[in-house]
């Protein structure tokens, strides 16, 4: 459904926008048998992976496509991201469906670069049920951050500039909310090195690909605990999930309180904010260690946007 030859071009529109992040290996979790080097998508241009396939799927489009206005629905990056790519580009009409219960520095930060910003449902399901609907009925271009092929492609730019930094990365790990970041990391690191696992991270909370695959089923919706990790929340994309089998070697399952421990082990130990969608690499590293041991790890921290009083409530609990 996507190529390597998808994620080159995908490469070729974006590379005069976004960063070419860092590649740094963490001291701290790499040991003398292991290696961990942590991709800091965190570091982007608006602090998250995101923009890397908002700005792949909007240099796509057409001159009369763009002058239509984008539409996007998202838990807080990818609507960031496609508000700030459509103010780079200059478009005009850009609107993001967001939940009511997104963190209001994200909800702030879409603002800023000026897309308007639609609050609707209690979570990413009921928003993209609500904007789906909308879109129908006023027209705009959707940039549809899981199940889009230039979305997804972009995405797949980070798995280039890891290897190419690090040729001899044995696994990749990748969150997966809706699954379009793994997808394209996956096709690009593949393709490179037909060797190497992609390992995706869902919280307990949402474990919605590990649901599909297990039950065979495309949930585009999934029901939801509650979760500190709000850009890993809903159901799956599409493309992702008919693409799961072949890009994704195994899924682990972590604990949100792992990932909130991660939180502050990656502020006080790695120097670093990151968020829960982030930070939950960070706890599979920690709390599966042997599982590991011997290889060199990249783990992708995929954005920095963290809620201020969030992070303040995980640093000061048990201190």
């Amino acid at each position: 459904m996507i190529s390597f030859n998808d994620v080159e071009k995908a490469k070729n529109r974006i590379e005069r926008y976004v960063y070419h992040t860092p590649l740094e290996k963490s001291i701290h979790l790499s040991d003398e048998n292991t290696n961990i080097y942590l991709k800091l998508e965190n570091q982007q241009k608006v602090r998250c992976a995101k923009v890397r396939g908002a700005t792949s799927k909007i240099t796509s489009l057409t001159k009369e496509e763009r002058e239509k206005g984008v539409v996007a629905v998202s838990s807080g990056n990818h609507g960031a991201a496609v508000s700030y790519v459509s103010n780079l580009l200059g478009i005009e009409k850009a609107t993001v469906y967001v939940p009511i219960t997104t963190p209001k520095s994200k909800v702030e930060k879409i603002g800023y670069y000026g897309a308007k910003v639609v609050k609707v449902g209690k979570n990413y399901d009921e928003a993209h049920e609500f904007a789906l609907e909308k879109i129908k009925e006023g027209g705009g271009i959707f940039i549809d951050p899981c199940s889009d092929k230039e979305v997804i492609a972009g995405q797949g730019t980070i798995a280039i500039e890891i290897l190419e930094e690090q040729p001899d990365i044995d696994t990749i790990l990748v969150p997966i909310g809706g699954g379009g970041i793994i997808t394209g990391i996956s096709i690009a690191a593949k393709h490179i090195n037909p060797n190497i696992k992609i390992i995706g991270l869902q919280t307990s909370a949402c474990p919605a690909m590990v649901a599909s695959l297990r039950d065979e089923k495309f949930y585009e919706t999934y029901p939801t605990e509650n979760s500190i990790c709000d850009a890993l929340i809903g159901g799956v994309g599409y493309i992702p999930y008919k693409m799961a089998k072949e890009c994704i070697d195994d899924i682990m399952v972590i604990e949100e309180e792992d990932i909130a421990d991660a939180i502050k082990y990656a502020l006080l130990e790695e120097k670093i904010i990151v968020e829960p969608a982030a930070a939950i690499g960070i706890a599979a590293v920690r709390t599966n260690s042997e599982i590991f041991k011997g290889e060199n790890i990249a783990v992708v921290l995929t954005g920095g946007n963290i809620d201020k009083q969030l992070l303040l409530e995980i640093i000061n609990k048990d201190s």
